[in-house]
């Protein structure tokens, strides 16, 4: 009777204890909870997510239904989908040997990128971002920087999900040359380097136009095209931000003449001016797109010829054909 209640005893501690490791298995994930997994599971929504690298700390946080940039201005809405989507979709891709790892990571020197999720108060997940070129998803990911590293991606997603976590306050906020509506412009000035004669310069007073060659006030000219050139104003983006351009493209545009410089003042006394450079790749002249910047910031952007070539107009579309 004690060999069997024994046996009966025994055989009740190994099923309870394989009982516990499968519910402990089946709970985390192949390599590890605690390391790999990414992805934030709010109870209701992400309301803040932080990003660092060096010197480039931003915050992005969800305010009475819009995010904003540091508390400042609104984000785009574009992006800001996209990284909440990444943080709560993506998954182990494949786990990153050392030899990679040294490699591609340490022997570069790529500083990661900080990343934490918040819901309210709550952390929801702290990881590290690894961007490089040695595989199309273009990051590695860290829990922490003395854990295992892995490629991590979104099942279905196929291109690089790393691109988006930009700890860069300007990746955020609008892609936008121009905004200002008709009313609030007080002159216009487009020089066109290659071809002077061309150029001209509108001025609003009072709420009535002029049009000069740069020289001279002119007449004859048709007032509808002036005010609907004035008009383009309203919404003038540009394709992205160039923060990856190479030193020697950016001596290269410095010392060279713009092909255009587009100088706008408003009517509270700002001012926009834009400049413009061909953009080659490979030796070859971009058909849509050009370089741009503008005088207030050291950035360079990519703009289409598709959203700036309404205001790239020669002084004759002014007259009646």
């Amino acid at each position: 009777m004690n060999k069997i209640y024994i046996r009966n005893i025994l055989l009740a501690v190994v099923l309870f204890i394989l009982l516990v490791l499968v519910f402990i298995i089946r709970g985390r994930s192949p390599f590890g909870k605690r390391e790999s997994s990414f992805a934030s599971e709010p109870e209701t929504q992400i309301t803040r997510i932080e990003l660092a690298q060096d010197r480039d700390n931003l915050v992005l946080t969800f305010d009475e239904d819009i995010w904003l940039v540091n508390g400042k201005q609104a984000a785009r809405k574009s992006p800001v989908m996209f990284i909440l989507r990444i943080l709560t979709e993506m998954k182990i891709k494949s786990p990153v040997s050392p030899e990679l790892f040294e490699n591609e990571i340490i022997s570069k020197q790529v500083q990661p990128v900080r990343v934490k999720v918040y819901e309210k108060r709550r952390l929801l997940k702290s990881f590290y971002v690894y961007k490089t070129a040695s595989n199309r998803y273009g990051n590695i990911m860290k829990m922490k920087e003395r854990t295992r590293p892995f490629i991590v991606h979104v099942p279905g997603y196929e291109n690089d999900i790393g691109s988006v976590f930009i700890p860069r306050e300007l990746y955020w906020l609008p892609f936008t040359v121009f905004n200002v509506l008709p009313s609030e412009i007080s002159s216009v000035t487009l020089e066109n380097i290659a071809d002077p004669a061309s150029s001209f310069s509108i001025s609003n007073i009072e709420s009535k136009y002029s049009l000069s060659d740069m020289k001279d006030i002119l007449s004859g000219w048709d007032s509808s095209r002036v005010m609907r050139y004035v008009s383009y104003f309203t919404m003038v983006p540009f394709e992205s931000w160039a923060f990856d351009i190479s030193e020697s493209e950016k001596n290269r545009l410095s010392s060279a003449s713009p092909a255009f410089r587009i100088s706008l003042r408003k009517r509270d006394g700002g001012e926009v001016v834009l400049s413009l450079w061909e953009k080659f790749q490979d030796g070859k002249k971009d058909p849509d797109r050009l370089w741009g910047k503008t005088e207030d910031r050291e950035e360079y952007f990519v703009i289409r010829y598709f959203d700036i070539d309404p205001l790239l107009k020669k002084i004759s579309y002014f007259y009646p054909e």
